[in-house]
């Protein structure tokens, strides 16, 4: 089963390191990268889960209400993709309700699916799963089952759906899906490792796979997209590596390959018989 899913944010969106929260100072390019997502998937027919931004939702909110428009199954991203490890438990609610109901405005309609920004809540912040069954969501596609830079949960200890227990509330968990390359466990499926490997391989780790979970983003195809030049140069290159051929792999990949959204995964799994972790151990 491989899932098609985007992270809807502009090339700004995704600077975790300076903490300049001032969007609206930038170029906008956000318009011009989902129309050319939108029209791609149209052409083939294909419907995607597209997490997005509360606060692209409050200031760009048609470019959300076409997503949904054109029959895809809209999640929540946080409102202004700061990092879930980044708050404590009032913070994070406070922050993840502002988001809802920002895209419920855009959309009119609820939105029950949530993805952490960078995957980020772990061992020591579950409590964010209990705030997200008190929202209103019954789905949550965050977690990383490895270590990684921003924290990780190896502590889920599964690659596939389950359902979990936490804090007395239980969700439906999709993890990101990563594989192993040369003895490092990254995630191919998308982001900058999909930008930068060779396209046979990615080909290769997804047709061993019967579990893939993707997540790009329309700055990943955007060559054109102005470089932070503020970020440590291993960032910025890895903001950059591979834009120009991006977009033509993406399609050999969706030529390649069947695709669900979140949405047709979740009808597909008998859940009374899924795995169920217990994170409250």
């Amino acid at each position: 089963m491989n899932i098609l899913t985007f992270d809807i944010e502009d090339w700004y969106c995704h600077d975790n390191e300076s903490g300049d929260m001032d969007w609206g100072k930038h170029e906008v390019r956000i318009y011009e990268g989902v129309d050319r997502i939108l029209d791609e998937l149209a052409q083939r027919k294909q419907k995607a889960t597209f997490f997005c931004l509360g606060w692209l939702a409050e200031h760009h909110p048609s470019v959300i209400r076409k997503i949904y428009d054109e029959g895809h199954q809209i999640g929540c991203h946080s409102y202004q993709h700061e990092l879930a490890t980044r708050f404590d438990r009032a913070g994070f609610r406070g922050d993840i309700e502002r988001a809802k109901l920002a895209i419920e405005d855009a959309i009119g309609a609820k939105v029950e699916l949530f993805r952490a920004p960078a995957f980020s809540i772990t061992q020591q912040n579950t409590y964010a799963l209990e705030m997200l069954c008190e929202l209103g969501f019954t789905t949550d596609c965050s977690i990383f089952p490895a270590e990684r830079e921003y924290g990780g949960m190896p502590e889920y200890g599964y690659d596939r759906p389950a359902i979990i227990s936490c804090g007395g509330a239980t969700i439906k968990e999709f993890p990101i899906s990563p594989g192993r390359v040369a003895g490092r466990t990254i995630v191919y499926s998308g982001g900058g490792y999909f930008r930068l490997l060779p396209y046979p391989l990615i080909r290769h780790l997804t047709a061993q796979s019967e579990y893939v979970m993707t997540y790009f983003h329309p700055s990943d195809f955007d060559p054109g997209q102005p470089d932070m030049k503020h970020l440590p140069l291993l960032r910025r290159w890895k903001n950059r590596v591979g834009l120009k051929s991006a977009f033509g792999k993406f399609r050999h990949y969706l030529d390649d390959f069947e695709f669900v959204n979140v949405a047709e995964a979740d009808s597909r799994i008998d859940w009374s018989a899924a795995k169920r972790i217990d994170l409250n151990r």
